[in-house]
C-alpha cells in the first residue's frame, strides 16, 4: 500500500480492500442465517426466539472486541502511513493481548452470573432450556470469534484482505457442514448449532495464527510492552464502535421486551427473521467500513486531507447504491423469504409485511455507518460516538418504547427507518462542518 496508488485509483483501491472484507463479513452473517435456518426448521420458533433473546451477550463481546481492535488497528495504520513499523508492531501485540484478556474474563463473569442473567432476560419453559443449551457453549466460542475479528483487522490493515477472505470462506463452509451434521445426524438441537460454531471458529483461529507466524511482513508476535497512552488512544478511537455494539445489546433487549409484552413469541421470531436481512446488510456496510478505514488512516497519517475525504465520498456512494439494490431484491423476494425459516403462518405473515417497511432504513444507514468509520479513522472520535449513540441507542430506544404501543408490529418495523433518517441529518451536519463546505456527501 502506497499513497500514490491510492491517489491514482481511489475507487479501485476502495473496492480492492472492501470486496474481500465484504465477502468475509457476508460469510460471517451467513453463519448466523444458516444457524437460523437449521434452528427454525429442525428445532422450531422457540429455538429461534431463545438465540435472539441472548443476542445482547453477543453484542457485548463484539462491542468490546471492536473497541480494542478498531482502535488499535487505526493507530497502527496511522503509524504504518508514517513509516513507523516498529511502533506499529508493538501496537499490534498490545491490541491482541488486550483482546484475549478481556474476552476470556468476560466469559468467566457471564458463566458465574448465568442464572441471574436468564431471569433478567425473562426466559422460561422451552425457550429457557434452549437458551441455556446454546449460550453455555457459546461462552467458549465468542472469545475465539472476537480474537479472530481482531486478527482480521490487522491482516486487512497490512494490505492483504484476500487472505482473511479465504479464512472466512472456509469458516462459513465448515459451519454449514457441522450445522447439518450436528442437527440432522446427531440430533443435538441448539447445542449442535453452538458446537458447530465453536469448531469452525476454532479452525479459522489457527489459520490466522499461521498468517502472522509465516506470511505477515509487518505484524509479528513478539514481546508485549504495555503502553498506557496507546491503550487510552485505543479505547478512545474505538469508543464509537463499542457504543454502537453496546447500543445494539441494549436495544435488542428492549426490542425483545416490548415485542414479548405486546405481540408474544411469534413477534420475536418474526423480528429475528427480518433481522437476518438487516444483519446481512450491516455486514456489507461493515465490510466497506473496514475496507476503506485503513486507506483513510494511511492517507491521514500521510497528511493528504483531500484524498482522505474523497475516499469517504466514493464509499458513501457505493453503500447508497448497494442499499437501493438490496431494497429492490427484498421487495421482489419477500414472499419466498417469509417461508424459508418457519412453517408458522402467523410468523410468515408478519415477516412478509414487515420486511418491506424495515428495509427502507437501508437508504440512510450506509452513509451513517461509513461516516462513523471515517471520523474514527481520522481520530475524531467525538463525532463518531455521537452518530453511533443517536442511531444505536438514544433515538432508537425512544422509538422502541413508543411506536409499538401506538402501531403494534408495524411500529416495530418503523423504528429503524425513522432512526436512521433522523441520524442522517446530524451526520450531514458533521460532514459539512468537517469539510467546511456544503458539497456534503
Amino acid at each position: 500500500m502506497d499513497l500514490e496508488s491510492i491517489r491514482k485509483n481511489k475507487g479501485g483501491m476502495i473496492l480492492q480492500f472492501s470486496i474481500p472484507a465484504i465477502i468475509a463479513m457476508i460469510l460471517t452473517s451467513l453463519i448466523t442465517v444458516t444457524d437460523g435456518f437449521f434452528t427454525g426448521n429442525y428445532v422450531g420458533k422457540e429455538g429461534i426466539a431463545a438465540i435472539n433473546i441472548g443476542l445482547p451477550i453477543v453484542y457485548l463481546y463484539l462491542g468490546l472486541g471492536l473497541m480494542i481492535s478498531v482502535g488499535g488497528s487505526v493507530i497502527a495504520g496511522i503509524m504504518l502511513g508514517a513509516a513507523e513499523k516498529k511502533k506499529c508492531n508493538s501496537v499490534f501485540n498490545q491490541t491482541i493481548a488486550t483482546t484475549v484478556i478481556i474476552s476470556v474474563l468476560l466469559s468467566l463473569i457471564i458463566l458465574i452470573l448465568f442464572e441471574p442473567m436468564m431471569k433478567m432476560f425473562n426466559v422460561d419453559g422451552l425457550v429457557a432450556e434452549y437458551f441455556k443449551d446454546y449460550y453455555i457453549i457459546m461462552l467458549l466460542e465468542l472469545p475465539i470469534m472476537v480474537i479472530n475479528n481482531s486478527f482480521g483487522m490487522f491482516i486487512r490493515g497490512e494490505g492483504n484482505p484476500q487472505f482473511f477472505m479465504k479464512i472466512s470462506i472456509f469458516n462459513v463452509l465448515s459451519n454449514i457442514i457441522f450445522d447439518y451434521s450436528c442437527v440432522k445426524f446427531f440430533d443435538l438441537g441448539v447445542r449442535g448449532i453452538a458446537l458447530a460454531s465453536l469448531i469452525s471458529t476454532g479452525i479459522c483461529f489457527f489459520g490466522s495464527i499461521y498468517y502472522f507466524v509465516r506470511k505477515s511482513t509487518v505484524y509479528k508476535f513478539g514481546k508485549i510492552s504495555f503502553d498506557g497512552e496507546i491503550f487510552k488512544r485505543t479505547i478512545f478511537n474505538g469508543s464509537s464502535e463499542f457504543i454502537g455494539e453496546m447500543s445494539m445489546s441494549i436495544t435488542m433487549y428492549a426490542y425483545n421486551l416490548v415485542i414479548l409484552q405486546n405481540i408474544g413469541v411469534d413477534g420475536v421470531s418474526a423480528f429475528t427473521i427480518v433481522g437476518y436481512v438487516a444483519y446481512l446488510f450491516s455486514m456489507i456496510l461493515l465490510g466497506f467500513g473496514q475496507g476503506v478505514s485503513p486507506l483513510i488512516s494511511f492517507t491521514n497519517g500521510a497528511d493528504d486531507k483531500k484524498t482522505e475525504r474523497e475516499l469517504r465520498k466514493i464509499t458513501n456512494m457505493f453503500v447508497l447504491v448497494t442499499g437501493i439494490a438490496v431494497i429492490f431484491v427484498m421487495f421482489i423476494t419477500s414472499g419466498w423469504y417469509s417461508t424459508a425459516f418457519v412453517k408458522n403462518q402467523e410468523v410468515q405473515n408478519m415477516v412478509r409485511s414487515g420486511v418491506k417497511i424495515f428495509i427502507v432504513s437501508f437508504l440512510f444507514s450506509g452513509i451513517n455507518t461509513i461516516s462513523s468509520f471515517y471520523f474514527t479513522s481520522v481520530g475524531k472520535a467525538k463525532e463518531s460516538v455521537i452518530i453511533s449513540s443517536l442511531r444505536g441507542l438514544i433515538i432508537l430506544i425512544i422509538l422502541i418504547f413508543t411506536l409499538p404501543k401506538i402501531l403494534g408490529m408495524n411500529g416495530v418495523w418503523l423504528v429503524a427507518p425513522i432512526t436512521e433518517f433522523l441520524t442522517l441529518l446530524v451526520t450531514i451536519y458533521f460532514i459539512n462542518k468537517n469539510d467546511k463546505t456544503y458539497s456534503c456527501i
